[in-house]
């Protein structure tokens, strides 16, 4: 594990950078679109809280799992490198936690991040969290779940399931994030359609060799977890008869 404070302390040094934010900045949706996100992101959550508290309640040893990563997905996500027209990209950090708990436990913990993000790092906000929690809490999540549950059925690899998952969700995410603003801002000319090529652009050439890395790093905590915390593993319902 302490390659992987190493690790962290790394990212968190670098992430205090004054650039744009990938998250969607407080004010700037529409109210109507604002109030959508949170009403769909918010039954997300209300199950997450569920499925926390009942697995708490049943082993009480996850809380070190449930830390590390939250963790990992604040540090992941506060990572933020410029992209072009003013924006930046970064990888989301919810892959790890996914595989590990579960979709649901990570919408909580994706959106408690991405609270604190926007509080201490002026980095999304609170009208816009909802929709932020959308994109990297409740749909990156759900990618990542359906891509690893795929894979493993598939009889890939662990290695090869987490890095699809983790990278995928990543991916996602940012998909996502565009069609909320093309939505939310269509193009005079084109419409929703343009306006989501459009977004989607500004964050492709970035993202994408950023999802590669976070799905390389999410393999490597998964291993290094595998080597020195097999005992916790075991008890997770996304990774029992896992070797």
């Amino acid at each position: 594990m302490v390659a992987l404070l190493g690790l962290t302390g790394y990212f968190w040094a670098n992430s205090h950078r004054p650039v744009y934010a990938m998250h969607i900045m407080e004010g700037f949706l529409p109210i109507g679109w604002a109030i959508f996100w949170w009403a769909a992101t918010i039954p997300f959550i209300a199950v997450g809280v569920r499925t926390i508290t009942k697995n708490l309640k049943e082993n009480p040893e996850l809380k070190t799992m449930l830390g590390l990563s939250g963790a990992f997905a604040f540090v992941l996500s506060a990572l933020k490198i410029p992209s072009v027209t003013g924006s930046s990209s970064h990888p989301t950090g919810v892959g790890l936690g996914t595989i590990l708990l579960g979709p649901t436990t990570m919408s909580v913990l994706g959106t408690i991040v991405l609270l604190f993000q926007s509080l201490l790092l002026a980095h999304g906000g609170i009208t816009t969290l909802g929709a932020n929690a959308f994109s990297m809490a409740v749909v990156g999540p759900m990618l990542t779940y359906g891509v690893f549950k795929l894979a493993k059925k598939l009889n890939a690899s662990l290695t090869v399931a987490v890095f699809l998952a983790a990278m995928l969700g990543d991916l996602g995410t940012y998909l996502v994030t565009s069609v909320q603003l093309a939505l939310a801002f269509p193009a005079e000319v084109g419409g929703v359609t343009a306006s989501m090529a459009k977004f989607t652009a500004i964050f492709g050439l970035t993202q994408v060799p950023i999802a590669i890395s976070e799905g390389l790093l999410t393999v490597i905590v998964i291993n290094l977890l595998q080597k020195y915390n097999m005992t916790e593993l075991n008890i997770l319902p996304m990774m029992k008869g896992i070797r």
